[in-house]
């Protein structure tokens, strides 16, 4: 689907319009939103607007890294939308350039469309520098970044309440647990970092057209970014912190298993090696013929064990 916004002279929003009427003087500017386009639409970014063929090439096969480029005079931006559910990502094409904003994207992206139809009232709002293609390309980028917050701030809030459970569960599942904390902190990474990367070089590009209000616009979304990137290092050391901590338990449990099965082994050898000289089937054995012999015997090795459990106790064995 294509959709058309023209804004008037003086500022009012005006939809429904076909691609040529982004050509009338009515408009100071118009956006252009290819929203999950068919093959034959997605041609028009050749046929119509005749944008260079790297940038369409770029449209046309996802999974870029966030990036700009410079084409001439239009600047092709690569942005990353985030899918809650998954943490992956969805790309989203920007072309910025005259009086026309053309946004590019394989799947319905709700942030773009909250923007679409807020433009109306954000655009009554603005000062008169922010009220062309730059405003909303602000807008986008400020959309799809206040989404990535609820994704970090979900991982933050599982990583609290796995933090507080403590030893309450099964090293093993707590390990996994960590585990999956950390592969979706590294999706988030993958996401933010770059996208913080672009904002900085969007700020230090000469290509931004106005003066130093939209920069500081740009720049306040580089600073969520670089605060979402601050809480993902600081989750990530505390994943960190926790496996650490969970395979020392389990190291220590472990060797409190191997303490007291040595112990129980100790104890036994010898028990075992009375047992085995008794068991031997030799004719001539005295302590055979006595009468409580075996009472003797058996005494023997209770007492024998006793005191070897006494002696391991007062050398610390059992704490």
């Amino acid at each position: 689907m294509i959709r058309v916004m023209g804004i008037t002279r003086d500022h009012r929003v005006e939809r429904g319009l076909s691609l040529e009427d982004t050509q009338s003087p009515n408009y100071v500017w118009s956006w252009v939103d290819f929203n999950a386009p068919s093959p034959e639409e997605s041609e028009k970014l050749d046929t119509f607007f005749h944008f260079h063929p790297l940038a369409i090439e770029d449209c046309l096969h996802v999974l870029q890294r966030p990036k700009m480029d410079h084409y001439e005079d239009m600047q092709f931006l690569v942005l990353h939308a985030l899918d809650p559910d998954t943490l992956g990502t969805v790309e989203v094409n920007l072309f910025l350039g005259g009086n026309c904003l053309v946004s590019f994207h394989q799947r319905a992206i709700k942030e773009i469309d909250e923007v679409w139809e807020k433009m109306d009232s954000r655009l009554a709002h603005r000062k008169k520098w922010d009220r062309g293609i730059y405003a909303a390309a602000y807008m986008i980028i400020d959309a799809l970044v206040d989404q990535y917050f609820p994704c970090v701030y979900a991982v933050e809030d599982e990583l609290d309440e796995l933090e507080n459970r403590g030893s309450s569960e099964s090293v093993e599942l707590l390990m996994n647990q960590v585990f999956d904390l950390r592969g979706r902190l590294l999706k988030l990474r993958r996401t933010i970092v770059p996208m913080r990367d672009l904002m900085y070089r969007i700020l230090n590009s000469e290509h931004i057209q106005g003066e130093r209000e939209p920069r500081a616009y740009f720049a306040d979304i580089y600073d969520h970014l670089l605060k979402l990137s601050d809480m993902i290092e600081t989750d990530r050391e505390m994943t960190a912190d926790l496996r650490d901590s969970y395979i020392s338990l389990n190291s220590n449990r472990m060797n409190g298993i191997m303490k007291t099965l040595t112990v129980i082994t100790t104890v036994f050898m010898p028990l075992t090696l009375i047992v085995g000289i008794y068991g031997m089937n030799f004719a001539y054995m005295p302590e055979l013929q006595w009468r409580y012999g075996y009472f003797a015997v058996l005494g023997l090795m209770v007492m024998l064990a006793v005191w070897m459990i006494l002696a391991f106790h007062k050398r610390g064995w059992f704490k």
